[in-house]
């Protein structure tokens, strides 16, 4: 049997969403889920929102080009031992760790092409 141990524990998974519009995007999710948005901020060119298990990027065409080619978000405990990680399952770091507005992220792309960000909360 396989151990897949980590030294990074994911704390919960964002599915991404790319929209045009985050004003015209959430009253569907809201009626979707019931919840409010938990976040919402300007990033990089981009208008970042969170409600429920869903992560918003909204822009233009062009402002959201560098975002695309992440799949998911997943909100780590720690980006501390993300090397250790990367050491034990691969993968290369394509961005991060950086200083974002939730905290610190990372963008990684692991072995057969899947792009995550990982993103560890201020305290």
């Amino acid at each position: 049997m396989t151990h897949w141990g980590t030294a990074v524990k994911a704390l919960t998974t964002l599915a991404r969403l790319y929209v045009d519009d985050v004003d015209r995007a959430l009253p569907a999710l809201h009626a979707l889920t019931g919840e409010e948005v938990g976040l919402r901020f300007p990033y990089a060119g981009v208008e970042v929102a969170r409600i429920a298990g869903f992560l918003l990027v909204a822009g233009t065409d062009e402002a959201l080009a560098p975002f695309r080619d992440t799949q998911t978000t997943v909100l780590v405990d720690t980006l501390d031992d993300l090397a250790e990680f990367l050491a034990a399952h691969g993968g290369e770091v394509l961005s991060g760790p950086n200083e974002v507005p939730t905290g610190r992220n990372a963008t990684v792309r692991h072995p057969g092409g899947v792009v995550i960000e990982y993103v560890e909360f201020a305290s």
